[in-house]
C-alpha cells in the first residue's frame, strides 16, 4: 500500500454539517457537549474506568450514531453500561443531546468526530459490543474502501471487543449487507449468531429502533440485522 492511499484511508468521508440548527439544539453544544465530550489522548491508552463519574459494569460502544435515538435509549435501558458513541455529522450530535437533556442519562460520552482515533486509544479486550447501524453504504464501486466495516476497520474492533462480545450491523442497502456479511463472517475474530434463515431479518426485542429504519420500512425496504460474536482469542 502506498502512503497516499494510506493517508486516503484515514481521511473522514461524508458531510459534518446539515441544516441550521435551533437555538435549542446550539445551546446544548455549547452546554452538555462539553460535560460529555470525549477526546482520544495523543499516544496513550483510554482509561475506559475514567470516563464515568460512577463505576460502570462494562462499555458499549456506536460507531455513527446518526440521531443518535438508539444510544440514549440502550443508555436509559442499561444504567450500569458507559456508552461512548462516535459521530461526525453535527447535527446527529445535536439530536442525541436533546434525547440525554430529555432522558438525563448519565453514562454516555461522545465523540463528535471519527471513531478510529478513539478505538485505537482503548485498550485490548475492553469494550463489551460494538454497534455499527445503517452506515452510508457508498454504494460506487470506487468508494467501498469508505465503508467502515471492512478489512481496515474490523481488526479495530476485534482488538478492543472482549472474548464473547457481541457486534451488531445493520442496513437497508443490499449490496451493503452483502459486503458486510462476507467481510465479517471470513474474518477469524468474529462468529455469526444466525439461529435460522430469517434470523437475520428480524430486529431483537433489546435493539431499539432508529430513524433511518423506520425511513426504510416506509418506502419498503427491508433492513438486515447482523449479530457477531469476538471470538475467543488464542
Amino acid at each position: 500500500m502506498t502512503e497516499d492511499t494510506e493517508q486516503r484511508r484515514l481521511l473522514l468521508y461524508g458531510r459534518r454539517h446539515g441544516r441550521p440548527l435551533r437555538k435549542q439544539r446550539m445551546a446544548l453544544l455549547d452546554t452538555l457537549l462539553p460535560r460529555l465530550q470525549l477526546e482520544a489522548p495523543a499516544g496513550t491508552r483510554l482509561d475506559p474506568a475514567a470516563l464515568f463519574p460512577v463505576p460502570m459494569q462494562g462499555l458499549w460502544f456506536e460507531v455513527g450514531f446518526g440521531g443518535g435515538e438508539h444510544l440514549a435509549a440502550q443508555a436509559e435501558a442499561h444504567p450500569g453500561i458507559g456508552f461512548i458513541g462516535c459521530e461526525p455529522f453535527i447535527n446527529g450530535v445535536s439530536s442525541l443531546l436533546k434525547h440525554l437533556d430529555e432522558g438525563g442519562q448519565q453514562n454516555v460520552r461522545i465523540v463528535p468526530d471519527d471513531a478510529r482515533p478513539v478505538l485505537d486509544a482503548l485498550p485490548d479486550a475492553s469494550v463489551d459490543r460494538a454497534f455499527v447501524l445503517f452506515p452510508d453504504p457508498w454504494p460506487k464501486t470506487r468508494h467501498a474502501f469508505r465503508r467502515f466495516i471492512g478489512p481496515d476497520n474490523l481488526p479495530r474492533l476485534a482488538r478492543v471487543l472482549k472474548d464473547g462480545a457481541e457486534l451488531r450491523l445493520a442496513t437497508d442497502d443490499v449490496q451493503l449487507s452483502r459486503w458486510m456479511l462476507e467481510h465479517t463472517w471470513r474474518h477469524p475474530a468474529f462468529e455469526w449468531l444466525a439461529r435460522g434463515p430469517s434470523d437475520w431479518r428480524t430486529r431483537p426485542a433489546d435493539w431499539p429502533q432508529t430513524r433511518y429504519e423506520q425511513k426504510a420500512l416506509q418506502v419498503g425496504r427491508r433492513p438486515v440485522f447482523l449479530r457477531f460474536r469476538r471470538r475467543p482469542r488464542d
